[in-house]
């Protein structure tokens, strides 16, 4: 089984520096097929490429490195991003990991020994978030439908291996089905909800989205891209916009799209009361891009075959 490692990069230098050796070091002692490594830098700031390319040359003989730039200046996103090295990448499983992801030594058999079973699109890792200086085990996602949104939230993860999403900073992905649903969803550019979009849209297909708690990685939230790049205001405003997307691109339940009109007003309402400007502009984003959620809506309702009520009642 070939694996691929892809790390989507922006401003991450500090984080490679530290965190690109271990991957290195796990690519190497990777004995069942081939491995290799492809990061993809989106128009960094910082200095990631001149180090990138100093790191190739001195590791090229060990492990193939491809670095994938982004010549224009312009960040494009995170989904953009990992599309991009997802394309290029030639391994049968992609193993997504953001710079601010140190991965154990042996996170990788249990992860991939998943992929066994064809119907399996993708499984998660046990994420040591490091939050505040405390460490919050994450990986395994539930969520339900209230009022037509569907709200996610971290799960057990002692609640065996059903999960709602496998996060797109670490976990595992089976490139041939992501290619048959058409990848990352990049109207959630710049972040946030697209890997949950992905895992949700495979479930639907029918496709198996696991959890694997042996598979630790460890993340440090706090250092991330988001954190460091973008105002607290400009996340919550983009995490608003895009559950409006979500639910109008994935929801086929005819309750669900009726309960989203009927409350609206009252989220509105209550937005409006509490000041919170975030959600109005959010609302505002996702309504002036709707004729092109539409579009899309067409585009990945075409291999569902399970309701909306149906994923959500095997993961819970």
């Amino acid at each position: 089984m070939n694996i691929s490692f892809v790390i989507p990069n922006f401003n991450g230098e500090a984080l490679l520096k530290k965190n690109l050796p271990k991957v290195l070091t796990i690519a190497k002692n990777y004995k069942n097929g081939k491995s290799e490594i492809v990061i993809a830098d989106d128009s960094s700031k910082d200095d990631s490429i001149v180090f990138l390319k100093k790191f190739c040359d001195k590791n090229k003989s060990h492990v193939l490195i491809t670095i994938l730039e982004n010549s224009t200046g312009k960040n494009k996103g995170y989904a953009t991003n990992v599309n991009k090295g997802v394309e290029a990448a030639k391994g049968e499983i992609i193993i997504l990991l953001n710079t601010d992801v140190l991965p154990s030594d042996n996170f990788l058999e249990p992860l991939l020994k998943h992929f066994e079973n064809e119907n399996v699109f993708a499984v998660g890792c046990m994420d040591e978030s490091i939050e505040n200086g405390k460490k919050i085990l994450r990986g395994r996602g539930v969520g339900k439908w209230n009022k037509g949104f569907l709200i996610h939230a971290r799960g057990d993860v002692e609640g065996g291996n059903s999960t709602l999403w496998v996060s797109g900073g670490s976990g595992a992905f089976r490139k041939s089905t992501w290619e048959k649903i058409d990848g990352l969803n990049e109207l959630y550019n710049p972040f946030y909800w697209e890997d949950i979009d992905i895992s949700y849209r495979a479930q639907k297909a029918g496709y198996g989205v696991l959890f694997e708690k042996k598979s630790i990685v460890r993340h440090e939230h706090e250092t991330g891209s988001i954190k460091q790049n973008y105002t607290s205001f400009s996340v919550r405003k983009t995490a608003y916009r895009n559950q409006f997307f979500f639910t109008w691109l994935n929801a086929t339940d005819t309750m669900l799209l009726i309960q989203n009109v009927l409350y609206l007003p009252t989220f509105l309402i209550k937005a409006v009361i509490r000041e919170d400007k975030a959600f109005l502009f959010g609302f505002g984003e996702a309504l002036f891009s709707l004729p092109k959620v539409l579009q899309e809506r067409k585009n990945v309702q075409h291999l569902v075959v399970l309701s909306d009520r149906a994923v959500i009642s095997k993961i819970n």
